[in-house]
This record gives C-alpha cells, sequence and structure tokens, in this order.
C-alpha cells in the first residue's frame, strides 16, 4: 500500500490513500457496532489522494508498508496541472553525495565554481539573486520517503501533480501522473508571517519565508515568526532591509544544517542568475549556514542557528553577515550561534547581545565598523583563539566585548583559549577590546596570541588589543596579560562602556 501526501515535519496530514491491486481485493467488515454492510468501493472508482492549500516550501510524502531504499536512477517530477514541468530530482545525480547517519546528503567533492550544477544542488532564491547550495532532496524516515522541493519552484495557488519514475524505490512501480496532486496555500496577505513545521503557518521553512519576504519593497518591514521545531535547511538573504526573524525561544527553534569548506568553498556568495542544470555554478554559496549580502536593520531574535559539521576541523560559519558598505545594522538578541571554527563572520555595525557564541578557533571574526557583544556568553568547546579581527581602519571600535563570561564546555583544559590571534595583515588592525568581562580558567595566562604579532603591535587606546576590569568567576581581578594588549584606565575605557559609545544607537 502507498500514501501520497504533504509531510509537515511533526505532523503527517494523511489524504485519502491511491488504490493498488491489493487494496482492491481488500473488503472493510461491517460497521462497528451495527449489523450494518459497508457497500465495497469500486475498484474503478478509487478515491484521489488530492490535499488542498499545503505551504509553497511543504515536503511531500510517499508512505509505504516497509523502509523505501532508493534506487540509483529515475526521475521525481512535478508538473502543473496543465502538464507544465516545474522542478525534478534525477536518481542519477545521487553519485554525487554522500549520505551521513542522520540522512542528510552532503557533497563528494568540494563545491567550487566549476562544479556542475545538478538536482542535488538548489539555487536559494532572495530578490533577484540565487545562492548555490547543497540540500538533501530525499530522506527516508521509517516507512516515509520524504522530498523536499527545491526553492521557490512553485507558485501560490496553483495546482500541481507528482510523478515518479519505477526504480526511483526498489521494488515500487512508481506513481503515475494524476495519481497524486496538491494546491498550494493563496499567498500570505499580512506582513507578519508564520513559519510552522506542522504547516498551520504561511510556510514550512525559514527559507520558505525569507524568500517571500524578499519580494516585497526593500524597506517593508517585515517580521517572521519561526514556531519551534527543528529546522534542516540552508539559509540566504539579500537586497531585503528590515527583517524581523524571531523564534519561540532561543532552545525551542533551532536552525541546524552541517556546511564546510571541505564541502563548499569560501565564505559564499550569489548569482544573479538561476545555474541550469549541467552549467557551471560560477559562484559558490559558501560554506555558511547562513548567509545575507546587503541587508539592512536584520534583527533575529529568540532561536538557534547551528553549523552543524560537528568537526573541529574546517571553517564552518553558523552565520555571514556581509554588507558591502560595512553599515549595515545586524542585531542579535537571546540567541546561540554554534559552530566550531569560524562560527561568527561579519562586517557592518552589530549589536549581539544576551546571547551564546561557541567554538573553538577563529569563531567571532571578520571585517566590522563596530561589533558589540553585550553580555554574552562565549564558550570555548577545544583549545584555540576566540577573535582574529580585520578592521579596515585604526579608528573603527571592531570587536567589543562588553560584561561577557568566557566560559568552556567540559573536558577543555585550562588555559587553552586565547582572546584573540591576528591574520597577519598589515593593511588591517586587530582592535579587539574586553571590558568588565569575567574570564575563567580556560583562557592562557598570556591572554592574547603572540605569532603573528598583531597591527597595531603597540596597541594604543583606540586601536590594538586592549581590555579592562577583566576579572576571574570569584571576581578577583586578572593580571599579566602579555603586553601585546593594553590596559585601559578607567577614563580609556569610557569609549567602550556602552552600545552608544561603541555602535552610535
Amino acid at each position: 500500500m502507498k500514501r501520497l501526501t504533504t509531510l509537515f515535519a511533526a505532523i503527517l496530514i494523511a489524504c485519502t490513500p491511491s488504490i493498488t491491486p491489493d487494496d482492491q481485493n481488500t473488503k472493510p467488515g461491517p460497521e462497528q457496532g451495527t449489523d450494518k454492510p459497508v457497500t465495497p468501493e469500486k475498484p474503478d472508482e478509487p478515491e484521489k489522494p488530492e490535499i488542498q492549500g499545503v505551504c509553497i516550501d511543504a515536503p511531500l510524502v510517499l508512505e509505504l508498508d516497509a523502509a523505501p531504499v532508493l534506487g540509483s536512477s529515475g526521475l521525481i517530477t512535478v508538473c502543473t496541472a496543465s502538464g507544465k514541468e516545474v522542478d525534478r530530482i534525477d536518481l542519477a545525480d545521487m553519485a554525487s553525495v554522500n549520505i551521513r547517519p542522520d540522512g542528510t546528503m552532503i557533497p563528494k567533492a568540494q563545491i567550487t565554481a566549476d562544479t556542475k550544477f545538478n538536482t542535488f544542488m538548489d539555487a536559494l532564491k532572495s530578490g533577484s539573486r540565487y545562492r548555490t547550495v547543497h540540500y538533501t532532496p530525499l530522506r527516508i524516515s521509517g516507512n516515509s520517503l520524504i522530498i523536499k522541493l527545491h526553492n521557490s519552484v512553485l507558485s501560490y495557488g496553483t495546482e500541481y501533480y507528482v510523478t515518479m519514475e519505477p526504480g526511483v524505490v526498489q521494488g515500487h512501480a512508481g506513481v503515475a501522473a494524476g495519481e497524486w496532486k496538491f494546491t498550494v496555500k493563496s499567498k500570505p496577505t499580512s506582513t507578519t508571517l508564520s513559519v510552522k513545521p506542522d504547516g498551520s503557518g504561511d510556510f514550512c521553512t525559514l527559507q520558505g519565508a525569507l524568500s517571500y519576504a524578499s519580494t516585497l519593497g526593500k524597506d517593508t518591514a517585515v517580521t517572521i515568526e519561526v514556531g519551534a521545531g527543528t529546522y534542516n535547511e540552508m539559509l540566504f538573504l539579500r537586497d531585503k532591509n528590515k527583517v524581523t526573524i524571531k523564534g519561540a525561544s532561543n532552545t525551542g527553534t533551532v536552525i541546524s544544517y552541517p556546511n564546510n569548506e571541505s564541502w563548499s568553498s569560501g565564505s559564499g556568495g550569489s548569482r544573479s542568475s538561476k545555474p541550469s542544470a549541467g552549467s557551471s555554478i560560477n559562484t559558490s554559496g559558501g560554506r555558511g549556514l547562513m548567509l545575507v549580502e546587503n541587508c539592512d536593520n536584520l534583527t533575529i531574535n529568540d532561536l538557534t542557528i547551528e553549523n552543524s559539521f560537528g568537526e573541529q576541523k574546517g571553517q564552518a560559519e553558523a552565520i555571514y553577515f556581509n554588507s558591502g558598505s560595512n553599515a549595515h545594522k545586524l542585531i542579535i538578541g537571546n540567541c546561540n550561534l554554534l559552530s566550531w571554527q569560524d562560527t561568527f563572520l561579519c562586517k557592518g555595525v552589530v549589536w549581539v547581545h544576551d546571547s551564546l557564541i561557541a567554538g573553538h578557533c577563529d569563531f567571532i571574526w571578520g571585517y566590522p565598523k563596530a561589533c558589540l557583544f553585550e553580555n554574552c556568553e562565549i564558550r570555548a568547546r577545544a583549545a584555540g583563539y576566540i577573535v582574529q579581527a580585520r578592521i579596515q581602519n585604526a579608528a573603527d571600535k571592531g570587536f567589543v566585548f562588553l560584561n561577557c563570561k568566557l566560559t568552556a564546555e567540559d573536558g577543555v583544559p585550562a588555559g587553552a583559549m586565547y582572546l584573540a590571534r591576528s591574520g597577519g595583515d598589515t593593511k588591517v588592525y586587530d582592535n579587539v577590546t574586553f571590558v568588565n568581562c569575567e574570564m575563567s580558567s580556560v583562557i592562557a595566562s598570556q591572554g592574547w596570541y603572540s605569532k603573528p604579532s598583531p597591527n597595531p603591535a603597540s596597541p594604543t587606546a583606540t586601536s590594538g588589543w586592549k581590555e579592562y576590569g577583566s576579572k576571574d568567576p570569584s571576581g578577583k581581578a586578572i593580571s599579566g596579560h602579555s603586553a601585546l594588549g593594553r590596559m585601559l584606565t578607567a577614563a580609556e575605557a569610557e569609549a567602550f562602556s556602552s552600545r552608544t559609545e561603541v555602535l552610535g544607537w
């Protein structure tokens, strides 16, 4: 028996099953509690497995009597009611991926500008731009085959049908045209969008909501409320201002997907057109989970963003906030940003408050004019370095940590983490300041890593490595850090003592 339906991650919305030859010979028994006979269904008039009004980004599911085994060839296609194909997944492209134990499909070879686009890759759309990423079009969960269509291939208020060739699932006869139908919900009418994994919101994925938000006016304020649940996806937002993303809580709403330099090269960028199958992608979408380009006044609250690569090797950002003008604003509040190397990469003017940032190697880094971490926990997951700054101007505030706690996961030895290390580029500045921060024993006694030397090698009150009011968890003042870092006076520390002083707002 097979059931064809749309999967809402937490709830299967079951549609009426299609009729297989075995089903036609099965007659239901009498109605319970009565002696009334039940008329058998007519074999030539099967009920249609049709679902009305699903999210534009809802996954599809094929339910079978036993756990499906994927074949190595065959097509899954989605067509409009008139027969126009809008999406396809080609099982031959599965040869380009490895499947992790959790079912996530990751590329066998690093995706670079020369990589040829295939159906086991996606092009996340935001406005008129596309970010090319690897993704997982097919997952097996119990007896279900879960199908995730490509981003932005469907249209609102439109009916579609799905076909599946024999061989996509081993031993399965496939799905014929017209047997599996669904209709997409109408376009949202509000600028407050809801994302819920059970399908009861405007969208089932955060990327679906971001793609739609980017079609509205560039300066139209949009709020995206993301319900509790785990969302396995990568994200892209481009050329859209005044977006607020709000989760249910910083542990209840989790955006998690594995990515890494070894799978997708570079910090990431977008292209002006969707790549066609078999053509070079030209621009890698990068190694991060979330890529933000040219967006001002972005706010992210009450959720977790985790690059779940999960190994202590290779760059793997949770967020890359890329402001070409280095003036765009980003606010992150009550969030968890998790990875290992290069967790948070930013430009612009950034305020991160009441949040957890975890990693082990240069896990806070970038080129911001000013980036303030206020009342945050900065957690070491292994030996390494917290910050690598590449500040463009000597007078820019760079990275500032105000009233933060520097902690470590269990098992990380004392003295294993340094406050910062330099990238060794004399054309940029190592502007990093810690003010009134509580530093656990994980911080090395010399504080700052000495090779290569920072720029400037002799810090001033406004440029280079600096600290003021550092203390251990008992409240005892910390001294003895390397002279590569300057101990500020109270008067000098005033310039780093508040959001207004650091960010100007």
